[in-house]
């Protein structure tokens, strides 16, 4: 199977990718960095798949959103440190602290990737 880059998707990735680097790096307010950070991340992964995939426009956002929420799950459930996970990279990917609003987030990430799509579809 072949692995053909989307170069329509792969702009917009690298954008949120740099903001959410810079969200990680430098000191923001804590609305920034908890609230924005989180929002960030269902468009950057919704764009990383539809760079790498032919999945359509639907499943892509589902799937993303229900990614989020399995993370939020696991962080309600202290799977890190019931599993006595160290790796600092896992850490960081499956997050440490359990916060509904992440939740808010995620649904806000999606619905800014529908209206993006919807404006880019005209």
């Amino acid at each position: 199977m072949k692995v053909q880059l989307n170069k329509r998707y792969f702009t917009p990735f690298l954008l949120v990718l740099v903001a959410e680097i810079a969200i990680a790096i430098f000191y923001f307010h804590r609305f920034v960095r908890g609230f924005l950070g989180d929002l960030l991340v269902i468009p950057l992964m919704y764009y990383l798949l539809r760079t790498i995939s032919s999945l359509k426009h639907r499943p892509t956002i589902l799937l993303v959103l229900l990614i989020g929420f399995i993370t939020e799950v696991f962080q309600w459930l202290s799977l890190i440190q019931h599993l006595e996970i160290n790796d600092s990279f896992a850490r960081l990917v499956l997050g440490n602290t359990y916060d509904p609003l992440d939740l808010l987030a995620y649904v806000l990430g999606a619905i800014l990737v529908l209206v993006i799509e919807k404006i880019r579809s005209q």
